[in-house]
């Protein structure tokens, strides 16, 4: 395909990878709100019914680093193709379930089929897009995701109030609509078939599988378990000849240092959709349905904003987008240790800030760890990205939840006067100081790649004056 068919290909994917993210953001939390009325009608536990959405989470961040590893080998139209017939499938197991097993096995279904997706969200920006304007493509991508995030609270309850939470099932068969398009749009481009190591695979997801359930269910075991899997994957890797990842992956200083600044900057990032709800029912008593509006607008910025974010990137470039999401964030943190426990509606001004925020540094991050990574590693270096992002979320998950229950003696803020807030105040004042240390290691990180690029140019015009 030549590269104006290329482009204008990519303009055309990259429009229906947006509406497909929605539908899939949407798909992933679009539960939560009726976990209530699945444990009414099965009679479940709290602890049962919350395998709704953990074995979604499980399978979709195995599933993300599976499929980006495939799509270094395989053509990536069969693999999307056969992702998006799965999640129809388990759409269709869920609306006809009858019992709590067929509810849990029309999610695994679906998270098997839709973990496609955020592989889709990485892969046709890199394929699809020059590097130059790759980041307009990204941003369009974040438009997706904030739409999805918006829609899920608002499109759970309009469903829950004119028919069965079934039906929720439903909203996933609207992704087979764009099948056709993908089809027609997507090249026959394909890695070099390989013979695939499956044993490595299988110790991954494993690995993945048991640090999650640790995580999120607890239980010592389950860490141990994923701990010796680790090691295990580790030495798979080390001793084959084409294993699951290539160890020399983890050898590109460039790449290990943009999943480390996804994992830390996600870490602080995710106080805000995990505590945010927490904050309005448990300091200000606020309905359920209406803590859903009220986090309608940072989503709404995030997608009204995501397209500017991308072309900043491209003009300015990725260092420019990621200093403006970092002073967003800390100036969004600062807020909420000052305003925690204050009115519902200035909070969700707010985090107008830290949604706008997070949405420019997925963009600047993507992009940057994008560049990092040569093409037969596009795939599997993206996929390990989304799934440190679901490991990070659960784990951060966990950790917030623990000290909610502890509760704070006291505000570290000073300025802070709501004392059933204090624990809110001090997490966010926390996560600012973490964003603000964060936001220094990667100046340092930026000055020394600069002086290491200015090295190598004075050495090119040496030798070329040596050479003269």
């Amino acid at each position: 395909m030549n590269t104006e068919l290329k482009h204008s290909a990519g303009e055309k994917l990259i429009r229906i990878l947006a509406f497909t993210l929605v539908i899939s953001v949407m798909n992933a939390s679009i539960f939560n709100i009726v976990l209530p009325e699945i444990a009414r009608d099965f009679q479940l536990s709290t602890a049962q019914v919350s395998w709704v959405t953990s074995i979604y989470m499980l399978m979709y961040a195995i599933g993300s680093v599976i499929y980006g590893k495939l799509a270094d080998k395989y053509k990536f139209k069969n693999l999307l193709t056969f992702g998006l017939i799965v999640f129809a499938l388990g759409s269709a197991i869920g609306l006809t379930a009858n019992s709590y097993i067929m509810i849990l096995l029309g999610r695994l279904f679906q998270a098997a089929g839709s973990s496609v997706i955020p592989a889709a969200a990485m892969i046709i920006p890199v394929r699809y897009f020059r590097p130059e304007v790759r980041g307009r493509a990204l941003g369009i991508s974040a438009i997706g995701m904030a739409m999805g995030n918006a829609a899920a609270p608002v499109v759970s309850g309009v469903v829950m109030s004119v028919g069965d939470w079934r039906w929720l099932f439903s909203l996933s068969l609207l992704t087979l609509l764009t099948l056709p398009f993908y089809r027609k749009y997507l090249d026959d481009q394909g890695g070099v078939v390989k013979k695939m190591d499956l044993l490595g695979g299988g110790l991954l997801a494993g690995m993945v599988a048991l640090l999650l359930l640790a995580i999120t269910n607890g239980g010592w075991m389950f860490g141990i378990g994923g701990l010796i899997l680790l090691l295990l994957f580790i030495l798979r890797i080390v001793s084959v000849s084409e294993p699951f990842v290539e160890p020399r992956l983890f050898r590109n200083k460039n790449y290990v240092f943009g999943l480390l600044m996804v994992v830390l900057v996600n870490g602080c990032a995710i106080s805000l959709p995990f505590l945010i709800p927490q904050l309005f029912s448990r300091v200000n008593h606020v309905d359920p349905g209406i803590i859903g509006f009220l986090m309608v607008p940072g989503a709404a910025a995030s997608a009204i904003l995501g397209l500017k974010g991308g072309r900043l990137a491209d003009q300015r470039g990725n260092s420019f987008v990621i200093y403006v999401a970092f002073g967003l964030l800390i100036l969004c943190y600062m807020l909420l240790s000052f305003t925690a426990g204050s009115l519902p509606w200035l909070i969700g001004a707010i985090i107008i800030f830290g949604n706008v925020g997070v949405t420019f540094m997925q963009i600047g991050l993507s992009n940057t760890i994008s560049r990092t990574l040569p093409p037969e590693q596009t795939g599997v270096g993206m996929g390990l990205m989304s799934m440190l992002n679901f490991i990070t979320f659960a784990a951060v998950s966990a950790i917030l939840s623990r000290i909610l229950d502890q509760g704070a003696a006291g505000s570290w803020n000073p300025l802070h006067p709501y004392p059933g807030a204090a624990v809110f105040s001090n997490i966010y004042l926390a996560a600012a100081g973490v964003s603000l240390i964060l936001t220094v290691i990667y100046t340092l990180r930026n000055k020394q790649a600069r002086g290491m690029v200015k090295v190598a140019e004075d050495k090119q015009l040496t030798g070329r004056g040596l050479a003269d």
